[in-house]
């Protein structure tokens, strides 16, 4: 028995033990070893595939300690995370990069073996007195090409029983992996808790080693900083598709319904927070998945898959009008988590729910009460604005029946989308795929909000939504969006969406449901069933056709005045726009592409010919 077996043996019950080496991979057990002898726990289980252990993990994490507390609905539960740990935090957030690689100032790195010494330092004995949970998941439908297993190693039950929800049982799979197979691997630590949060915010630290595609979170137990399959994995996930060809997206998948039963499937990059997993759930419509989804190209066809099965969404305004389909799926018996909502007599609320608040309660900060004001004097929302769901998506009402489908499902179009308030229109086409990964993908901005730490309603670059995951130069991840098309006999469409645009009083000029008119108009766009006007940027509706969908679809009038404000042509806005991407990529990424700055120039060109024509503030009626 070699020195990694002998450690193992000693360590685990032999149940446990059995059930580690009863897969074949000798590097799995040396990081499962490893990480035992580093943070010292007292017990450790190993979880399989079975239902009583992952029944077991559910129980777990409503022990003192677990990070869960059960509410008075079947299955429901909450938890709560520490006041500073509330987001994902992109300032200690780094690539751990070996000696030689760079990916450009953009991107948050440090050198790798001063980043393993501090991480280790971290992980130090931090499980002591506690059990490990070793486990086994699977990113992207099993047995598939799309299929990528991984191991997660946590002293937090509340952590391994959210994935449970959001990600496929990869204990078998792990299996199909070989002895010289590739895997993620995932360390991860509450680190010292107070009040059952991690007390040393201030040491929080998640860092990413892309050479051995490990993960390491300590001293954070926000899901977006430690449940390591999600945007931690995109990570390692983007320099995977980045070495074999295939792409890696911070997007939706869904089915948008067409006429005669026809289903359109449909990618979507939004920032967090700006309408994608809401996008993705639009009643009428299927949903595949609201985050993630891999690409892959077969005999000239792109197809798409959900790399998960549940869904870590944002609670702020999911209430019966808006989000109907989530907000019936939440509140009613079943397996669900609440994350920092504010808690009154065994229920949770949140704000926009759709209905009234209590005036006091339990949230993140403690006892609650309205008018409560933090050290600062700001006053303590009822619930945080970055308040979180998790639930299966089978627990939804329009899970599409493809959900699951090893081979993905082929995609007809791809929308990106953020938060602007003066600039872009509800909806705009791009003239072919390579302008729309230039114009419409990689200009992307949005304007911040509390899904990340920092300061909200700032303008910021967030390339094709992806900005805070990509692990390799920009211009390479670019140029690799825009080769993908090669060999592909229809590329899908490409469509920009804006939900946030405002009028100069501040007021939205669309709502929320409207939405569906956007992403239905898209879909009749992909197959080429109705026309549209030729703008300098892009193809927008005709009146007659959004006029006619609103008025099918959400028995609405929408005038022509309604029309003309959300699709006039802002050419000074847009210039803007250009002039601000075009520096960022000038001045960061040196590596980008000649064809983005040849793409940008053609449309700077389209733009000021138009203003010479019909004036800086066009209708589209003029067009």
């Amino acid at each position: 028995m070699d020195s990694v077996q002998a450690l193992l043996a000693s360590r685990l019950t032999r149940d446990n033990y059995d059930k580690l080496m009863a897969i074949d991979s000798p590097k799995m057990h040396a990081f499962a070893a490893n990480a035992i002898e580093l943070t010292n726990p007292a017990t450790v289980f190993v979880l399989t595939d079975a239902q009583e252990e992952l029944d077991y993990i559910r129980e777990l994490a409503q022990q003192p300690g677990g990070g869960e507390h059960p509410l008075a609905m079947e299955g429901h539960t909450y938890h709560f995370d520490g006041v500073n740990d509330q987001g994902r935090d992109k300032e200690v957030t780094k690539y751990l990069l070996p000696e030689g690689m760079v990916l450009g100032e953009s991107l948050n790195s440090m050198g790798k073996p001063e980043g393993i010494a501090e991480i280790r330092s971290l992980l130090k004995d931090s499980m002591v007195g506690r059990q490990m949970l070793i486990c086994f998941w699977c990113l992207g439908p099993t047995d598939s090409d799309f299929s990528i297993s991984c191991i997660q190693i946590t002293d937090s039950a509340y952590v391994a029983h959210s994935e449970s929800i959001l990600y496929r049982p990869g204990y078998e799979q792990f299996k199909k992996v070989g002895r010289n197979g590739e895997f993620f691997q995932f360390l991860h630590s509450q680190g010292e808790l107070e009040n059952d949060v991690s007390k040393n915010s201030d040491l929080k630290r998640i860092y990413i080693d892309l050479e051995d595609n490990t993960v390491f979170s300590v001293n954070t137990q926000y899901a977006g900083n430690t449940v390591g399959l999600k945007k931690l994995a995109l990570r390692l996930a983007i320099q995977k598709a980045d070495r074999e060809g295939w792409l890696a997206e911070h997007m939706f998948v869904m089915g948008v319904q067409g006429p005669n039963k026809r289903v359109t499937y449909f990618t979507g990059a939004f920032p967090s927070a700006c309408g994608k997993t809401s996008t993705a759930m639009i009643p009428g419509q299927t949903i595949i998945g609201d985050d993630i989804a891999y690409l892959r190209k077969r005999d000239g066809r792109m197809y798409c898959a959900n790399v998960e099965r549940g869904i870590f969404g944002i609670i702020q305004d999911v209430n019966p009008h808006d989000d109907p389909v989530i907000y019936e799926a939440i509140t009613k018996p079943g397996e669900v988590i609440y994350g920092n909502v504010l808690i009154k007599d065994g229920k949770p609320y949140w704000m926009g729910m759709g209905s009234e608040l209590p005036d006091e309660g339990v949230n993140y900060a403690g006892p609650w009460h309205k008018g409560k004001k933090n050290a600062a004097g700001a006053a303590i929302d009822p619930s945080h604005k970055n308040a979180r769901y998790t639930v299966s998506i089978g627990a939804l009402a329009n899970r599409d029946p493809e959900a699951d489908n090893p081979d993905g499902v082929p995609l007809g179009a791809i929308v990106y989308g953020g938060r602007d308030s003066d600039t872009l229109m509800p909806v705009e086409q791009a003239f072919d795929w390579s302008e729309g990964i230039i114009a419409k993908g990689a200009t992307l901005e949005s304007e911040t909000t509390a899904a990340t730490l920092g300061k909200e309603g700032v303008r910021t670059f967030c390339i094709m939504s992806n900005q805070d995951f990509v692990s390799i130069p920009l211009g390479r991840y670019i140029q690799n969006n825009l080769d993908f098309a090669r060999g592909a006999a229809h590329p899908p469409a490409i469509f920009l969406v804006n939900y946030f645009l405002r009028d100069d009083k501040g007021k939205y000029l669309n709502e929320i449901l409207d939405k569906t008119v956007w992403m239905l108009w898209a879909e009749l766009r992909t197959n080429k069933d109705v026309d549209a006007i030729t703008t300098p940027t892009g193809w927008i509706p005709r009146y007659a056709d959004i006029a006619r969908l609103f008025k099918e679809r959400l028995d609405k009038t929408y005038t022509e005045a309604d029309y003309v404000r959300a699709f006039t042509v802002r050419v000074p806005n847009l210039l803007a726009k250009f002039d601000r991407v075009e520096a960022i990529y000038k001045s960061k990424v040196p590596d980008t592409p000649q064809i983005v700055y040849d793409t940008f120039a053609a449309i700077r060109g389209r733009l000021n010919a138009a203003k010479e024509k019909y004036g800086e503030m066009i209708s589209p009626f003029d067009l």
